[in-house]
């Protein structure tokens, strides 16, 4: 199997020698959480909440953190030191380590570009890169930036029949997307406190507050005055002759609605002619009807704690939904992922991966585009680091380790 880690420039956590770019980033961002610290002090509170916040009092978002720190993996002695192998394959195709990045709505109110950064490093790093519909990518692009690991998620637009819905699955077909995922974990706008407090409108509005917040972000300003005003390019060809921003941003908010049903996404299955995915699926038995109405993917998660904030912790639902479906379909895991070391305990209590979304957009809210390399390189590092630390030679060999889950579902 494919070494991706021993293959590059040996990279310890104590080797940070030199006045690299790399070792400089290595220095004051070891971990997700400088990043984190970093990328709040560079980016206005109003783009920094639309990834950071959460539904509610952030209940969820801490649940899902919570909830990872309290798997206790037991390690074993004894196994062949030889290289180390993180590489995986998802519906037939081969990956560098079970991670990818996963969708994400107004990336670039969070640092204008982001998106363009994050799928470079993961075609770089050839992990899965999830493009989103109202992300500040087209799908076309995206998949150019990365052709090969490029994914799309695609939101429920139901008008006119789902015509536009069922038009952009054709501009994925086309342009080479690799798997569609569908989503079915917003059916309704949750209420975000933080986002409520900044007045976030999409084109920006000025206010005296907003000023003031870019005034103390010159990169983040520098970043937006380079990228332009953040959109959804997506939506684009479906709102007139040349629309503006303005008009893009309408249709989103008019047009995006509800979760799709198992009927339509019957329909869906009918016409995408590669993998696809349910993202959303809490309950076992909804992801055996995902399965039976011919989806090859479910994707346990909760958004990230950003719907509903009493909903339980994306990592404990996952064994219920591995014992339900797993024999039958991928199974991906998506909710708080903040290290290499949580993409493996996903893989190890069934998950085929794991996607991360805040982490990576982290990274870059530090460090631009270094900084999208740079947190794609260390969660890949931290893969095959706890993977020595834990005796296991590759990622199949996780599914052994002794597990503790003390928040585990049954049903």
């Amino acid at each position: 199997m494919h070494d991706r880690t021993d293959a590059r420039k040996p990279a310890t956590h104590w080797g940070v020698a030199g006045n690299s770019r790399e070792a400089q980033l290595r220095r004051r961002y070891p971990t997700v959480e400088d990043l984190r610290k970093a990328a709040e002090r560079r980016i206005p509170s109003l783009g920094y909440e639309t990834v950071a916040g959460g539904a509610g009092q952030y209940l969820g978002v801490k649940r899902n953190a919570d909830a990872l720190d309290d798997i206790e993996l037991v390690p074993r002695v004894g196994a062949d030191k030889g290289p180390i192998a993180t590489d995986t394959t998802l519906f037939g195709r081969h990956y560098s380590a079970p991670i990818g990045v996963a969708p994400m709505g107004l990336q670039s109110v969070f640092w204008p570009g982001a998106e363009r950064h994050l799928a470079r490093a993961a075609q770089r790093a050839r992990i899965p890169y999830t493009a989103g519909a109202v992300s500040g990518l087209a799908l076309e692009e995206a998949a150019k930036l990365a052709p090969d690991v490029v994914w799309f998620q695609l939101y429920r637009l139901p008008r006119d029949d789902h015509r536009v819905g069922f038009d952009l699955v054709r501009r994925a077909q086309e342009a080479g997307v690799h798997v569609l995922v569908m989503t079915v974990d917003t059916p309704g706008r949750a209420k975000r406190p933080g986002e409520l407090r900044n007045g976030l409108t999409l084109p920006f509005r000025p206010t005296l507050k907003t000023i003031m917040q870019a005034a103390v972000s010159p990169h983040w300003v520098a970043a937006l005055l380079q990228n332009g005003q953040p959109s959804f390019p997506c939506f684009a060809p479906y709102c007139g002759d040349n629309p503006s921003k303005n008009d893009i941003a309408w249709f989103a908010q008019r047009e995006v609605g509800g979760a799709f049903t198992f009927e339509e996404l019957k329909r869906y299955r009918d016409v995408w002619k590669g993998p696809m995915v349910i993202k959303g699926v809490m309950h076992p038995a909804d992801a055996e009807k995902a399965v039976a109405i011919g989806l090859d993917g479910v994707q346990v998660s909760n958004h990230g704690g950003r719907q509903l904030e009493a909903a339980p912790a994306a990592i404990d639902m996952l064994p219920a939904v591995v014992r339900a479906v797993g024999s039958k379909a991928t199974v991906l895991f998506d909710g708080g992922v903040r290290s290499g070391l949580d993409a493996l305990r996903a893989v190890a209590l069934g998950a085929d991966a794991a996607l991360a979304g805040r982490a990576f957009l982290y990274g870059v809210g530090a460090a631009g585009a270094d900084g999208a390399n740079y947190v794609t390189d260390m969660l890949i590092e931290e893969i095959s680091v706890a993977m020595r630390q834990m005796g296991t030679p590759d990622t199949a060999a996780l599914r052994a380790l002794p597990i503790r889950h003390p928040g585990a579902w049954q049903f």
